[in-house]
């Protein structure tokens, strides 16, 4: 099975942020939307990815758009920054899914339909900030971490699961004493970014104890959010429902808010 070994190697095999997409996350950062077009204009992979994402049927334009000043123009800095994000776990997105039944496209769907809500969400608790929308780009990494270090040892988990029903993060700790959410914080540290986006986002394990009142509220809507959006049909089967343990204390207290929020995003669309 797993060994802390393996989970080093993995870890030390994280690529760096390229030197343009750092570059334009720096323009972005303080706002330069003109300079980080240009400057993401150099890096033919990240063009592509910018219009493929932006063209999804979920952002719902209807004219497809395809130049990068206008994307960026469009998003807005707090919306671009969070977008490169989702660029740069497109660099850990494996080439072929071996633990969960997913696809590349089913991914980006998954990422621009979580990063939607989220902006509804944070507009709702009135929190909307560059840290606070971009908290959401790292959920995901946690899916990729989790089929990387589980894809190899697919009949092993099986078994396991077999007679005790525990979810992979559940796993992984007894294994090596790490979280998925541990591993998420080393991959943000990596990647310069911000510490507030790590916190919460490990903290959306629902398991930290110590938590700041602020980023717990955060902590307790991207919970409450990724299960809600793992719980759609498509995503059960590919199995993804099963990678985290949902704890429903930590978000009872919401529940009903979040519904609200949601649904009339639903209706809306």
């Amino acid at each position: 099975m797993i060994t802390q070994e393996q989970i080093s190697l993995y870890i030390q095999n994280i690529p760096p942020t390229p030197a343009i997409v750092k570059q334009t996350l720096e323009f972005v950062r303080v706002g330069d939307l003109t300079k980080a077009a240009k400057c993401a204009e150099g890096d033919p992979a990240l063009k592509l990815y910018l219009k493929t994402l932006i063209n999804r049927p979920i952002y719902g334009f209807r004219n497809e758009v395809h130049d990068v000043a206008q994307i960026f123009g469009i998003l807005g800095t707090s919306t671009t920054q969070q977008i490169m994000y989702h660029y740069l776990l497109t660099l850990l997105a494996p080439k072929e899914w071996k633990l969960f039944t997913l696809n590349n496209n089913a991914f980006y769907d998954l990422q621009a339909s979580l990063s939607r809500k989220w902006e509804k969400i944070l507009r709702h608790l009135n929190l909307l900030n560059h840290d606070t929308e971009s908290a959401i780009t790292l959920l995901p990494a946690s899916i990729i971490v989790c089929d990387a270090l589980f894809g190899d040892h697919k009949s092993e988990v099986q078994q396991l699961r077999s007679v005790k029903a525990l979810d992979y993060n559940t796993i992984l700790y007894r294994l090596c004493k790490q979280s998925l959410f541990d591993i998420c914080t080393i991959i943000a540290e990596k990647w310069e970014m911000s510490p507030t986006i790590s916190r919460i986002v490990h903290a959306a394990s629902g398991l930290d104890k110590e938590v700041a009142p602020n980023e717990k509220i955060l902590a307790q809507w991207i919970h409450l959010l990724l299960f809600y959006e793992l719980s759609q049909s498509s995503y059960v089967e590919g199995g993804l429902n099963e990678f985290i343990d949902f704890q429903i204390e930590f978000v009872q207290d919401i529940y009903e808010s979040f519904m609200q929020v949601v649904e009339y995003d639903e209706s809306n669309r």
